[in-house]
């Protein structure tokens, strides 16, 4: 247990090497916010205007909540394994008594912790500029629903990007690309990152929910605002479980396939 404290530490204090890239991550989610921020307060500038099921301190609050929601979902380190395999270090982790997803885990809850602390002052600067109505939920059997969606979102997102960065092991100049089809373009279009995936057409989103993609933004809003209750959120909960276990058995097929096929290029 104390070498998977000592990983974080270490990981946290590795987040302050790369400032840039940290600092570049941020402004972009606080633009992407800000924009669809100003565009939808002005869709709903009229007070008493509904829309989709959505009123105006619902549909801003549902902006607001994608700064910590991508903070805690959306942030993570595993996103390097690609590099690790491409570049043969993976075999600096694999001769060493540490469990490699573990160790990755580890390494993505340090990177969330201070991507949270940076949302958090992101959303108190941006609600002193803007002062918009929010919608703030009381029922605890909601908030308690929500907490659980958050930690089965972070899941998600973990086995799916490891999944995705294993490609190196077959083709290692394809990791890159993989991992930014995936987790950037298909990931911020149907997780509900860009906006709310109950404005597309119903059959669309009955498909949708059968995926993991909006388990991973989507479901967790929707649940916090009240917009879905009792068996819909059993129902959410018991597909994104299900994906959950199919994704851990896939990327344990793939991470055994794959270090049959390693070589071990690179150092």
């Amino acid at each position: 247990m104390n070498k998977y404290i000592e990983i974080f530490k270490i990981s946290y204090t590795q987040e302050f090497a790369y400032k840039l890239s940290f600092i570049m991550w941020r402004v972009r989610n606080v633009i992407q916010i800000f924009v669809a921020f100003y565009l939808w307060d002005t869709i709903f500038y009229f007070s008493g205007r509904e829309l989709f099921g959505y009123d105006r301190s619902r549909i801003l609050s549902y902006f607001f909540g994608l700064i910590f929601i991508k903070a805690l979902v959306l942030s993570a380190r595993a996103q390097d394994v690609a590099g690790d395999i491409a570049r043969g270090e993976i075999m600096n982790y694999l001769l060493k008594p540490v469990n490699y997803f573990k160790y990755w885990l580890v390494r993505d809850f340090s990177s969330k912790t201070l991507n949270i602390v940076f949302a958090l002052i992101e959303s108190v600067v941006l609600f002193l500029i803007f002062k918009p109505p929010i919608f703030l939920q009381t029922d605890m059997v909601q908030i308690a629903f929500f907490i659980l969606s958050i930690v089965i979102a972070v899941l998600i997102y973990f086995l799916l990007l490891f999944s995705v960065n294993s490609i190196p092991f077959w083709a290692p100049e394809l990791g890159w690309g993989g991992h930014f089809l995936v987790t950037v373009i298909i990931v911020e279009f149907l997780s509900g990152s860009l906006f709310p995936l109950d404005i597309l057409p119903y059959n669309l989103q009955n498909f949708l929910s059968y995926t993991p993609f909006p388990y991973l933004i989507f479901f967790p809003l929707q649940i916090y605002l009240g917009k879905i209750k009792g068996l819909v959120v059993i129902k959410g909960i018991l597909v994104s479980v299900t994906w959950i276990i199919f994704l851990w058995y896939f990327m344990n097929r793939i991470w055994k396939s794959g270090l049959k096929a390693y070589q071990a290029y690179g150092r």
